[in-house]
């Protein structure tokens, strides 16, 4: 859209928003509250509606951002909470393009009506959004990772269990970067536990067990190899797995302290299959502690 297209929509759109104004006073006057007080907000919330979606035509977020957010307010007012919680995450929509503060805080307000209604699964999905503006835009883990997690709770309470995995497992792929490893281990173990008897999942078993593995190794060399032991008995496949191979390998290389060999062994398996960043992060954390390592690369 070219920029006096743009500008006129602006225009319109300032209008309206006066002419919502108007309505929302008239509504408030003492006789106008018995004759068609209602009335006239209905009108004035679709004039805020009607001139945010003009502001998203020119571009203009912040501005559609508000307007949504007073049509959400007289939508409380007119006790149509559902249409107030559309507002509002419509306002959410809106200034995540421009103000992420303001963004969480009209999301927040979505969640709060959610699950006042018992809404869970919708909450649980505003929940997510708003950790992954904690993630890129605001880069505040800890506060994503509480996002995540309340996230989580919802979907569990609704048995939506796959779609409370997905956000635990991104808790505990933070929680391992944080060095919360004992927080990280936990969910890798429980979700590899719940997984590995499922014909559909139980590949992934394997990742959720060499995950869980590996941070026990960071803390304790000895801990990991208990926990290797204890992944192999409840889960005989894992035993022919790469990833519980290159453990095997990475345990051996420490005890000796040889760095060569730890090397090694990692190149080795990242030739078949690529290692993403946060397993190259953990390995890197674990070769450190063996002595002379002091290039602190992988390959």
């Amino acid at each position: 859209m070219d920029a006096a297209a743009a500008g006129n929509k602006e225009r319109e759109a300032v209008q309206l928003l006066a002419e919502a104004e108007k309505r929302v006073k008239a509504s408030q006057s003492f006789l106008r509250g018995f004759f068609g007080g209602n009335t006239r907000l209905e009108e004035a919330c679709e004039m805020y509606t009607r001139a945010a979606n003009m502001f998203k035509i020119a571009k203009n977020w912040s501005a559609a951002g508000n307007a949504f957010c007073q049509a959400a307010k007289l939508h409380m007012q007119l006790q149509s909470k559902h249409d107030s919680a559309t507002c509002f995450v419509d306002a959410g929509n809106a200034y995540k393009k421009a103000d992420p503060q303001e963004a969480i805080n009209c999301l927040n307000a979505a969640i709060d009506i959610y699950t006042d209604m018992g809404r869970f699964t919708i909450a649980a999905k505003h929940h997510i959004t708003i950790a992954e503006i904690y993630e890129s835009e605001l880069v505040d883990i800890e506060k994503a990772i509480a996002h995540y997690e309340q996230a989580a709770d919802y979907y569990k309470g609704e048995e939506s269990n796959s779609s409370a995995n997905k956000c635990l497992l991104k808790v505990a792929g933070y929680a391992a970067q944080l060095e919360q490893y004992q927080k990280a281990t936990e969910i890798f173990e429980q979700i590899g536990t719940s997984t590995m008897d499922n014909p559909l999942l139980k590949h992934s078993a394997k990742d959720y067990f060499f995950k869980a593995a590996l941070c026990h190794f960071i803390v304790d060399e000895l801990n990991a190899k208990l926990a290797l032991e204890k992944y192999e008995e409840m889960f005989p496949a894992f035993t022919d797995s790469r990833e519980c191979k290159l453990l095997k390998k990475l345990l051996e290389a420490h005890e000796e302290q040889n760095c060569e060999a730890y090397t090694e062994a990692v190149k080795e398996f990242d030739s078949i299959s690529r290692l993403d960043q946060w397993l190259t992060t953990m390995l890197l954390r674990i070769k450190k502690s063996i002595q002379g390592d002091s290039d602190g690369d992988l390959k």
